[in-house]
């Protein structure tokens, strides 16, 4: 059985998850999974009428009766510091050490990408962004607040045990691919110390998988690279604050924000899934949240877990929603949140 949490969180969280949950039901009825569900209430809403973000007996749970956490979206102009969200977000990505930020880009509608002679398939790209190290430690300060001394500082560490394991697990999931290629991010030239580390790190480990084909590259020379020819990569791997840009980049090129699943990892211990589009307050209400980034998670979900007939049959559900035009209006539809949810987990459903 697969234990799963669901934190619907803010916004257009709930919308999404309840979608998701909708395509899970479906497949434990279709019988291609077993799984036990359990909602958390944690979010803006929780936050505020308790005071509580995410308390240590949640968080306990969480750890160890959970084999997967499904998270809709944190952030709340209700709370300006977005001290929740940090707590919920970050505070799981840490304090778990999911340590494998796991961003797959693959275009599966050519008219959604907007590249030039896009053609379905490409970009095909998986980034392993290294997710506990780099800027988003909160390192640093602020001195002389207020003043026009002030002076705000902002640091990246990494450590080579951080650097090792993500280039090793990206290295691992290559050989599985039928194009088994990685290519290092980084901008050793600039920033040579946090990024010669990187690049050292990186070609010892390539030279433990002869089999697989590895390159360094400068981020911004990829980033020109990834809208001019994306299908020359394969699995890109890179520090936090880099790997967040790329791939937030690469989801746009494959078609867009409301398409783009996402994993937070620690490979045979802990696994955090989330849609990348964010809390959107905007459209929270509307109808016009798109669920697929949120379907595509519950398929990485399942694959995880070794249900690989579950998720195959959902990415054909996605697949099949959107050349049918079953979308939400950011990818060219007129379709709400449940109307998209609901047809795909029909499709699931019948098979």
């Amino acid at each position: 059985m697969i234990r799963i949490a669901l934190i619907p969180g803010d916004g257009i969280g709930p919308e999404v998850i309840a979608e998701g949950r909708r395509v899970i039901e479906s497949a434990v009825q279709a019988g291609l999974a077993d799984v036990h569900l359990e909602e958390f209430p944690h979010g803006a809403e929780h936050y505020l009428g308790t005071g509580v973000t995410l308390d240590d007996e949640t968080f306990v749970r969480l750890r160890d009766e959970f084999e997967a956490i499904l998270l809709g979206a944190v952030g709340d102009a209700r709370v300006p510091d977005n001290r929740h969200a940090r707590d919920i977000l970050l505070g799981l990505r840490f304090r778990l050490d999911l340590f494998i930020n796991f961003r797959p880009a693959r275009l599966r509608l050519a008219e959604l990408s907007p590249l030039k002679g896009a053609r379905a398939g490409c970009p095909d790209i998986d980034v392993f962004r290294e997710n506990t190290e780099g800027f988003y430690t909160g390192s640093g300060g602020i001195l002389r607040p207020g003043t026009p001394m002030e002076v705000a500082t902002s640091e990246s560490f990494a450590t080579r045990y951080g650097v090792e394991r993500i280039v090793r697990a990206s290295f691992e999931h290559a050989r599985t691919r039928s194009r088994p290629r990685v290519t290092l991010a980084d901008k050793a030239n600039a920033v040579p110390h946090v990024y010669g580390l990187w690049r050292r790190v990186f070609q010892e480990v390539a030279a433990e998988y002869p089999d697989v084909e590895s390159e360094m590259g400068y981020v911004d020379a990829i980033a020109m690279q990834l809208v001019r020819e994306p299908g020359r990569f394969s699995v890109i791997v890179t520090e936090n604050l880099l790997g967040d840009i790329l791939s937030d980049l690469l989801a746009e090129l494959s078609g867009g924000m409301g398409l783009a699943p996402s994993a937070n990892l620690n490979p045979g211990r802990h696994a955090l899934y989330e849609p990348v589009h964010g809390s959107a307050p905007d459209i929270a209400g509307t109808g016009r949240a798109n669920p697929v980034a949120t379907v595509l998670c519950v398929a990485l979900l399942f694959r995880n877990e070794g249900a690989d007939a579950a998720a195959d049959r959902i990415e054909r559900a996605v697949d099949e929603s959107l050349a049918a035009g079953i979308r939400t209006p950011d990818a060219g539809g007129a379709a709400t949140t449940e109307e998209v949810g609901r047809w795909i987990a029909e499709q699931v459903l019948d098979g």
